[in-house]
């Protein structure tokens, strides 16, 4: 479960994204499993610092053999190891391939959630540069992202996407810490911290910004029109989304479901 694709949002057209190195310390490597929740694909992004003998990877993708070869081979093309591997959160399309990376680098896993190392605040060395932990559970309890303070960059797994906008995977995810991480993020953008995203699906967000108003505004929105179609005689999560999802492509009306249930859920709490 990954991001859905629904309104359209401050950022590339499809089809214009393929990876590659997109800050001094970034590299993306766009896995080839494109769809309606994956978008272009799981950009697994390595960090390193230019001249290192060391690599951190974040999010590995699905199980797929020859995508964590790539991974590897792209990290020893530049003379380093891979020395530790990080989820941003436990879907499937970022952490399945962490088992098989580990095996071939001998590399640690660590991440949030249960059993997990990672808090808000920690700080990893990624071959030289410093990313700090940032929590911003929401999209499911275990959501992190990670911030590269050394190109102002935010690497934000599904929390923010490259395009269009995330699902609140209820019952896992939650509106009300949703609301909170795009709150947390917001004031990163704000101070300076951070002026780029590097998402989990999607291209690069040049202007984080921008991209984060956009989503608190859609979420406004969107909480707007479940009120409205249950004050117009909806009776369940799926005639709301039939409601409220009705111009988006039927495909990602399950993840809507997620999604609206998320919002009813945030809606009865007050009342």
């Amino acid at each position: 479960m990954s991001g859905a694709a629904h309104p359209p949002s401050p950022s590339a057209a499809v089809g214009e994204w393929a990876g590659g190195q997109i800050t001094e310390h970034a590299h993306c490597l766009l896995q080839g499993n494109p769809g309606p929740m994956t978008l272009d694909g799981t950009n697994t992004w390595v960090v390193m610092a230019p001249g290192s003998s060391s690599a951190l990877v974040i999010d590995p993708g699905e199980d797929d053999e020859a995508h964590q070869q790539r991974v590897l081979d792209h990290v020893a093309s530049r003379d380093a190891r891979i020395t530790q591997i990080v989820l941003t959160h436990g879907h499937g399309d970022h952490s399945e391939g962490a088992p098989r990376l580990a095996r071939l680098t001998a590399a640690p896993v660590v991440s949030a959630g249960r059993g997990g190392d990672l808090g808000h605040g920690d700080v990893l060395d990624a071959g030289g540069v410093e990313l700090s932990v940032v929590a911003t559970p929401g999209h499911t309890a275990d959501s992190l992202s990670f911030a590269l303070a050394a190109d102002h960059a935010l690497l934000t797994g599904d929390t923010v996407l490259g395009r269009g906008t995330t699902v609140v995977a209820h019952p896992d995810g939650e509106l009300e810490a949703y609301l909170s991480s795009l709150e947390t993020i917001s004031r990163l953008t704000g101070d300076g911290a951070v002026s780029t995203i590097l998402p989990g699906h999607g291209p690069t967000v040049p202007d984080a910004a921008a991209m984060v108003g956009f989503y608190r505004r859609h979420r406004r929105e969107r909480l707007d029109q479940v009120r409205q179609a249950v004050a117009d005689g909806a009776r369940d999560a799926d005639e709301v989304v039939a409601s409220v999802y009705a111009d988006v492509d039927r495909s990602v009306w399950p993840a809507a479901r997620l999604s609206v249930l998320a919002q009813l859920t945030y809606l009865r709490r007050r009342g």
